[in-house]
């Protein structure tokens, strides 16, 4: 495994890390959720992450009991939440970015958890009903009372970014570190475009989630059908399985399999590899329901060596999307 500042920060993150969304508490046994985080920690993994809403809170319960029983030293892995969306109840102040929610999910977060402090938190959605202001002076505070280390954002344009760093300048506070947006080889333009000047003018780290596409870059819908017990077959996930599937991109994965096996690499290690080729990724945030993936995919770091300058050319032949830069 190698490692990466994130972002300008002097806090190393593994390569590859790994997420609990849709799978801890829900599509697998805690048992296996157990054997996951083990192998994953074995194999360099030093930022496991997670969220408020993921299964509604289960999602933490379960990763907080395996950190306990691991007993791993706290100083040797990062752990992460998110706020905004709560736990599922859409009563006033148990969703949003106000300083009582994010105060409250905090430290709900850190019982779940148990852990005395979150290495990282972030912000999951925007909140357009919370003074910017107030959401930067709730994150200061929790990083002076020493219940977080870093705070960062999740799926904010660029605009909004500047405005929490701007509010932080301002009021001399701490401002965020990183963002956590989706990349992946059919969503490019807000990692490679939008946020280049917060690259440049803040060294804004990022962990990058969905990076196989909701599974579709496995090359496992090569087919055209969804096999059973994977992402996509889950019930109330028909809006991502609508979202990730079309004839067009399971073709150009099809193309891109077959330039995998003749680099001697599996479809999910060259997407993973895709992905660190960019140096404004801190982060490839990974997600597997079986051991046999999970190492798939640690093999991934390996993998950035083959794809020289003309692979990744061919990549960009077929993936025929390249995001366009302002003429300016």
């Amino acid at each position: 495994m190698k490692y990466r500042r994130l972002g300008k920060s002097g806090l190393q993150v593994s390569e590859l890390s790994f997420g609990s969304w849709l799978t801890f508490g829900k599509q697998i046994t805690n048992k296996i959720a157990e054997r996951l985080m083990e192998e994953a920690y074995n194999g360099g993994i030093n930022f496991f992450d997670n969220a408020e809403i993921y299964s509604r809170g289960k999602s933490e319960l379960v990763m907080g009991k395996i950190l306990k029983k691991m007993n791993w030293d706290r100083s040797s892995y990062v752990v992460s939440s998110k706020v905004f969306f709560g736990r599922g109840d859409r009563r006033p102040n148990m969703t949003g970015l106000s300083r009582k929610h994010v105060v409250e999910a905090c430290n709900e977060a850190l019982q779940r958890l148990q852990v005395d402090y979150l290495d990282l938190y972030f912000c999951h959605r925007p909140d357009k009903t919370t003074p910017i202001e107030e959401t930067v002076w709730a994150m200061n505070s929790l990083i002076q009372q020493g219940k977080i280390l870093y705070w960062g954002t999740s799926e904010w344009s660029a605009q909004e970014i500047t405005a929490a760093f701007a509010a932080a300048e301002k009021y001399r506070l701490i401002g965020p570190t990183m963002e956590q947006p989706q990349y992946n080889m059919y969503h490019r333009e807000r990692v490679e475009v939008e946020y280049n000047e917060l690259y440049k003018n803040f060294g804004l780290g990022t962990t990058i989630w969905s990076p196989l596409a909701s599974g579709l870059l496995t090359g496992k819908y090569n087919q055209g059908t969804v096999p059973p017990k994977t992402r996509l077959a889950m019930d109330g996930l028909e809006w991502l399985k609508e979202r990730t599937l079309n004839d067009e991109r399971i073709e150009r994965v099809k193309k891109l399999t077959n330039l995998s096996d003749k680099l001697g690499i599996t479809m999910a290690q060259l997407a993973l590899a895709w992905c660190l080729k960019n140096p404004n990724v801190s982060t490839v945030i990974t997600g597997a329901s079986k051991i046999s993936h999970l190492k798939d995919n640690l093999k991934a770091v390996e993998a950035v060596e083959v794809l020289t300058e003309e692979v990744m050319e061919t990549i960009e032949g077929i993936l025929n999307n390249k995001p366009d830069f302002p003429p300016f």
